[in-house]
């Protein structure tokens, strides 16, 4: 059933009642999830027999990049988007956990180095990369993607303009890959930390995102007038809302980044602490 919407001169239509359970589709999420998976099945498929650029990718490889694709899927469409683009700020906080702590290391776990190879024989191509994943680069720019786009005017602007919407989703989805690169880099040409090293920048990179966190949680007023004038969804006021919002961005996004340092720890221990992390399939 189609919700009724308001439409206001000077932002999208905005709906007038509390959330309705219902399964949207958005043309723009199911075309670029289709083209990024035909490129995927079509790389590691036909194009690998072709030029016989590296062994068949392994099952659990495949799954990985998939889950990534349905990760997408539900993030994107569905009552994922319609609460957070119309109700809740925290569901918002959990759509954007999921397209910067969740989809970007399921693509890269699922991308064959020999599959990216190609293009970084490209000397310019291999250049930006390098340059862009350098971690001090890369933790700039995620720190400053996500911080930027949570100051209250630019969070607004984000929900009152679709097209801003989509642009800032990619904006997150590409910072974040370029964020995680440094520590799961399936090539040698663009090469991740050692492990020792990985360790430390996860944790200085989560550092500023606690900071955001914490100023939104622990802030008294409602920061973002876009969800204070939403129909109330399950009883949360929006300041009750925008707390839950922040707490789940400090507290599970936190969690997620000490469970990576975690994973790197264990693998270090495992190889040894001469171990460098370096390298690539």
């Amino acid at each position: 059933m189609p919700l009724p919407f308001a439409l206001l001169l000077d932002e999208r239509p905005r709906p007038l009642v509390p959330y309705e359970f219902g399964w949207s589709l958005h043309p723009s999420v199911l075309i670029g999830t289709g083209l990024l998976g035909a490129l995927y099945f079509w790389g590691i498929g036909p194009l690998r027999r072709r030029h016989g650029l590296g062994p068949p990718a392994p099952a659990w490889q495949v799954a990985c990049f998939s889950a990534g694709l349905l990760v997408l899927l539900l993030s994107l469409n569905g009552p994922m988007h319609d609460l957070s683009d119309y109700y809740l700020f925290s569901a918002h906080m959990v759509q954007h956990l999921l397209l910067t702590l969740l989809l970007p290391p399921l693509l890269i776990l699922g991308t064959p180095g020999w599959l990216l190879r190609p293009l970084v024989r490209l000397p310019v191509v291999r250049r930006v990369a390098r340059a862009l994943t350098r971690p001090v680069v890369a933790a700039g720019v995620y720190t400053a993607t996500i911080a930027v786009w949570h100051i209250a005017p630019y969070y607004d602007l984000m929900m009152r303009s679709h097209e801003v919407h989509i642009v800032t989703h990619l904006m997150f989805m590409v910072a974040a890959t370029i964020m995680w690169w440094p520590v799961m880099s399936p090539l040698p040409e663009v090469p991740r930390l050692g492990y020792g090293s990985g360790m430390l920048y996860l944790f200085l990179v989560g550092i500023p995102m606690q900071i955001v966190a914490a100023l939104i949680t622990l802030a008294d007023e409602v920061l973002y007038p876009w969800y204070a004038a939403a129909p109330r969804t399950w009883g949360l006021s929006p300041h009750d809302d925008q707390v839950l919002g922040g707490l789940l961005m400090w507290v599970p996004g936190n969690l997620w980044m000490f469970l990576a340092i975690g994973v790197l720890f264990f693998r270090w221990a495992r190889e040894g602490e001469g171990g460098s992390g370096a390298g690539g399939q």
